[in-house]
């Protein structure tokens, strides 16, 4: 199974994303997404993903001599699943969150930095809310959640769809004093 380490690291966070939901890329493609990784950077990490099985190589071909592959996201290895969490240590649970908070900054911050972005009419939402759950209308919140993405992971890209990235951050936030589990959600 993947670990944290292996998805959050900040250069194979940024392949995943690029891939997911997109058509199969060479990493010729990745590298003309992603200008800023160097050319050895890319093909190191793009090797160490595939190997892990989280991308698969879905076509290959003869180009000039050498054989060019296309990956895709295989979406049930890239994620860091309940068992692989369990064994996590709370410093390795503070380290992956602090990469994935770096990868959120920095994607948002190549958001901000695109010729024409305008968060208020492009979509672009950030919000906290803290309810109050019993573990079942947790595990029912979450499978929602859950069931609204995968509803939506199919679309075809077309001219009147535009991409997002959707992240999801859930913390326990139980109040000094105030008995039972409070949720707080921030995507």
């Amino acid at each position: 199974m993947a670990t944290a380490d292996l998805l959050l690291h900040p250069v194979r966070a940024r392949i995943l994303q690029t891939l997911l939901g997109s058509d199969p890329l060479t990493t010729a493609q990745l590298r003309d997404r992603l200008p800023d990784i160097a050319a050895a950077t890319m093909y190191r990490h793009v090797a160490v993903l595939a190997e892990a099985g989280v991308l698969e190589v879905v076509e290959e071909k003869r180009v000039r001599g050498t054989v060019e592959r296309s990956y895709q996201v295989r979406q049930e290895r890239a994620v860091v699943d309940s068992a692989a969490r369990a064994t996590m240590t709370l410093e390795d649970h503070r380290r992956a969150f602090t990469a994935f908070s770096a990868s959120l900054m920095a994607d948002f911050e190549r958001y901000l930095a695109q010729e024409g972005a305008a968060p208020a009419t492009d979509g672009v939402v950030y919000r906290q809310a803290a309810m109050w759950l019993t573990e079942e209308e947790f595990a029912a919140l979450i499978d929602e959640i859950q069931a609204a993405i995968i509803a939506r992971t199919g679309n075809e890209p077309s001219g009147d769809r535009s991409r997002h990235v959707i992240s999801l951050v859930v913390v326990p936030n139980n109040p000094p004093g105030e008995p039972g589990p409070a949720v707080e959600a921030a995507g």
